[in-house]
Formats: structure tokens, sequence, C-alpha cells
């Protein structure tokens, strides 16, 4: 790459991270409000079910034992899926599962789609729409994001970088009615009664998962707001798009993981764990199963590799792959404090930029986000299974000078990032 398309991609992510995130003041106002009450919410968590720090430790060698056998746990989950009356497909990248939605969507269909990560990094809804489509997202966070025609800002809470004013005005657009700027509940109500016939005359759900189990096929969903279980249960077809990386080996394995991760997202116990294993049936007729009863009569599951194989392949970018998306690390961050979601791409913070190097922008447009980390290690210390960012960090710097994508501008660019934190 040429050196001033190098500068250029600098100076672009400069523009974005300082001169309007850091100096953003809303930004500060709603994260200061929500690091309070996560780090509040997260210590109560922990001092209530403190087995769960020990807990960790053992999800972190039920990681380390997937990521090693990913592909084989992925080959068996898809034959659990299939005797379980489901679909399976395994999509090498973005183009690839892209390709799998159109044929079994098509165009001209209303779907709902719950919070997804996985969604977000091939940019699912944005293409649905552009096929001619009509998509809601249902996560009260991820539809104020679509309101607002952004991205997330936070793994777990998408719209934390909007106060609440800012929330009132966009249903006030949205509505044409009259909200209080400073009643919350009156907002949630609002969009409650906006997407809440959405679910029932849509066409398609699509949802992601926080981990699925290899021996039965079983997708884990936490949830506290009840629309994840609407958005697989209301349509007829469900489509579920998880990362390779979500699958362990056993049930015992799956409810492990999620009970660790639900913890560190400063959950005491969350309103919702969805388990899914297949579409919805009944045998109450002469115990003949027939599928499509009051659930959806289709489950069509994709795995996605896009950058996974080759990431889990290096000894220390694969602890990446361990990752719970419990969002601890991003409260801890000093960087992210002050930028929220202009610290990344498509994923966010300093193990966000290991994610955008190997899944969405490459090493190229990842190199100023390398250089945005501080290395302090809060987020290896506020993480459950102890993954060691600062190294993957000190590991892809090196990897970019070796690759040329890493010019003077950059020593500057560094200096700037220190005084701003």
């Amino acid at each position: 790459m040429a050196e001033n398309q190098i500068d250029k991609i600098y100076n672009d992510y400069v523009e974005r991270i300082i001169n309007k995130g850091a100096k953003d003041e809303t930004v500060r106002i709603a994260l200061n409000r929500a690091t309070n009450a996560f780090r509040k919410n997260r210590k109560e968590a922990l001092n209530r079910y403190p087995h769960t720090i020990y807990l960790a430790e053992e999800v972190r060698r039920i990681k380390e034992y997937s990521i090693e056998h990913m592909d084989e746990l992925v080959d068996k989950a898809c034959a659990s899926i299939e005797e379980n009356h489901g679909h399976c497909y395994k999509a090498k990248d973005k183009e690839h599962a892209l390709e799998i939605f159109d044929k079994i969507i098509g165009t001209g269909k209303t779907i709902v789609q719950s919070k997804s990560l996985t969604a977000e990094e091939i940019g699912l809804r944005h293409h649905l729409e552009e096929k001619g489509n009509e998509v809601f997202e249902t996560d009260l966070g991820e539809f104020i994001t679509q309101l607002l025609g952004n991205r997330p800002m936070h793994l777990l809470a998408p719209a934390i970088n909007v106060p609440r004013e800012k929330v009132a005005e966009l249903l006030e657009k949205y509505t044409g009615e009259k909200i209080d700027h400073r009643d919350i509940k009156a907002m949630v109500n609002v969009v409650r009664k906006i997407l809440r016939d959405k679910y029932f005359n849509a066409d398609f759900g699509i949802n992601g998962a926080n981990v699925i189990s290899a021996d039965t096929g079983s997708m884990f969903i936490i949830e506290n707001e009840g629309n994840a279980r609407l958005v697989t249960g209301a349509p007829p077809v469900e489509i579920a798009l998880l990362g390779m990386e979500k699958v362990v080996p056993t049930l015992q394995d799956a409810f492990k993981t999620v009970e660790v991760t639900w913890r560190y997202a400063n959950y005491k116990m969350p309103a919702y764990l969805n388990i899914i294993s297949g579409p919805s049936k009944t045998g109450d007729i002469e115990k003949v199963i027939t599928y499509g009863a009051h659930g959806p009569k289709e489950l069509h599951v994709i795995f996605l590799d896009n950058g996974r194989k080759k990431m889990a392949q290096d000894k220390v970018y694969k602890e990446a792959l361990y990752c719970l998306r419990c969002g601890a690390c991003l409260y801890e961050c000093p960087v992210y404090e002050v930028t929220a979601g202009y610290f990344g791409k498509k994923y966010l913070g300093g193990i966000g930029t290991i994610w955008d190097a190997f899944t969405t922008v490459g090493f190229e447009e990842a190199s100023p986000m390398a250089y945005t980390c501080l290395r302090c290690g809060k987020c290896k210390n506020a993480c459950p299974l102890k993954i060691d960012t600062p190294k993957m960090i000190g590991k892809l710097r090196n990897d970019l000078k070796k690759k040329g994508y890493v010019p003077e501008a950059v020593r500057k660019f560094a200096e700037d990032i220190l005084k701003m934190a």
C-alpha cells in the first residue's frame, strides 16, 4: 500500500476518534452515567455469586479446547442441528454468508432482528435493505442506533453514547408525539408500542447467540428485554448467524459459559435465557412429531468463518476468539471512556482491533487502532477469561511494521492518544 494511502487512513481515523469522539460532550455524559452503573452492578453480582470467578477459570479451559477443535465441533453442531430438523450452513466469508441469506430470504420481505455483533460484522441489515427488504432492529439500543443512522457503540449497550434527552428527541421525530425528556420508562413504552406488531407480521426473524453446544445443537441467547424471545418465536422462519468461535463441546459447557457471561456483563441473573435446538414441534396427536406448531416452522443456522480460522492458527491472536462479549473490558478502557465506539470500526476497543484486523477492515485499516490502545492492561484485569489483549496488540504492531503499514505519522498520533486518555 502506498504511504499516502496509509496517511489518509490515519488522518480519517484521527478526525473520527479525536475530533468527533473525544470532543463530543454527549458521549461523555452518557458514558459517565453508564460506566458508574455498570461497575456498581457488576460488583454486586460478583459479590452475590463469588463462585463465578472460579467458574470463569473453567470456562477459559473450555474455550481453549473449543478453539483448538473448532472445525470438528462445528461439524458436530451441524449434525445435531440437522438431526433436530434444522438446516445448517458454513459460510467461508462475508460474501458467502450474505449469499446464503439472499437465497433463504429473497426480496420484499419484513424482517425482525435481535442484537447480533456477527450480523453487524457482515453489514447484514444494510445488505437486506438494499435487496428491498424491510428490517427492524428490536433491541432497544439497536433500534435507537437504527433511527440515528449510526452504528452500535458498545457490545451490550449499542446506544450507550446517546443520553436520554437525545433518545426522546429521536422518538418524538419518529412518532410525532411529545415525550418527557426525563421519563425513560415512557420512552421504553413508546418503542414497545412501535415494535409490538412487527414481530407477528414479520416473514423472518434473525438472531445471534452467545454460545452453542455441539452435542445437542442448542443455541443459548441471554437477554433482558424479551425481544430475542419474540424474534425467535413469532415469525414463521428463524435464521441464526453465529461465529464459529461460539461453539463449545457440551450442553453443560454452554451453561457454564453463559453464566460467566451474564455475571461479568453486570447481571445477577438475566430476565431470559433462551435455549433453541430446532424449529417448533408437537407430538400431541397420536405422538406423531409435526414441525411448525406455535413457533417457527423452519430453523436455519449459519456458521461464519470470515477470518476466524486464520486467527485460530496463531498462538497469540487466537485468544481473541475466547471473548465472551460481556463488554467488561470496555468500561475499564481509558480511551473508550472518552471516545466510546469511535475507538474501532465494527468491533470496539483493544480486543476489537484484533477482530477488525481479521474479520472486517484488514490489517491496513486496523493499524491506527493498534496505536490507539494504551496497552495499560486494565482490560485484561477486567476480563473473566483474562484474555491478554496488550500482548495481542504488541504482536499486531510488530506485524504492521513488517508489512509497512506504520508511517512516521503514527508516533505523533500515539502521543495525542496518550494525552487524551
